[in-house]
């Protein structure tokens, strides 16, 4: 559970340039539950899912996850059970490594570190079984670079990537924001499916009202730094496109 409580948030405070970009925000996000967070630009989307995750510290308030206060938890300490999978593919993985290198990235973020973790044969065949269930052909070229995939195929390994171990949170940053419609399809029901598949928490930024209409089982409008709509899952499921539409006309 993600619990924020008078969440406040002002860049450069006391000086003529201050923003405030939250203010007094509070949240409940139930376990397995998947928050879609929407709103104009500006509203306080971004700087919500940045304390959430660690990159950057409230002003005031608290952020509890599973009851543990982490509001002043660098990201490195977080990463253990908190990953997040940004707009550009290129952001949540390493170009010049392998498909398989990465992988083992990921899985050191929530591993001791030993210097065989990623390395075995068994660590091999899992990540090839994974890739496999994609059904993307992707487990037959765990050998070559990350940057000669296209940005779909790169972002759906970086969901995979991001739910390989026990990880309890998944944050979404516009993920297919920089991808052409196909590919923006496909990752979103990947990550529906792995959503589900694991058992995660999950909140997915997005400008895209389609996207926030279809996926997910509740949805927050912020605007001016301050929760203006919550609507739960079953409001969610009476709520038509149209109407959404008018939420920023």
């Amino acid at each position: 559970m993600i619990e924020l409580t008078n969440l406040s948030k002002t860049f450069n405070p006391g000086q003529p340039n201050a923003v405030r970009a939250l203010n007094d925000v509070n949240l409940r996000i139930l376990p397995k539950e998947f928050l879609i967070l929407v709103g104009a630009n500006g509203s306080g989307k971004s700087t919500l899912l940045n304390c959430i995750a660690g990159n950057i510290f409230s002003s005031k308030g608290e952020i509890r996850m599973d009851g543990r206060d982490v509001s002043h938890m660098p990201v490195y300490r977080r990463s253990a059970w908190v990953a997040r999978v940004f707009q550009d593919p290129a952001q949540g993985s390493a170009a010049n490594l392998s498909v398989l290198e990465n992988f083992r990235l990921a899985s050191l973020r929530t591993s001791k570190k030993g210097l065989r973790i990623g390395l075995t044969r068994s660590f091999a065949d899992r990540v090839r079984d994974q890739v496999a269930a994609l059904g993307m052909g992707l487990e037959q070229h765990l050998d070559q670079p990350m940057g000669t995939l296209s940005g779909g195929q790169r972002q759906a390994l970086s969901l995979l990537m991001a739910v390989m171990d026990d990880i309890r949170i998944l944050l979404l940053d516009e993920p297919t924001a920089a991808l052409d419609p196909r590919s923006a399809e496909m990752v979103l029901k990947l990550a529906d499916q792995l959503i589900r598949e694991y058992s995660v928490t999950a909140m997915m930024v997005t400008h895209n009202l389609k996207e926030a209409h279809q996926y997910g089982s509740r949805i927050v409008q912020m605007d001016n730094g301050s929760v203006l709509r919550d609507i739960s899952a079953n409001g969610k499921a009476n709520l038509t496109l149209n109407e959404m539409f008018d939420w920023f006309a």
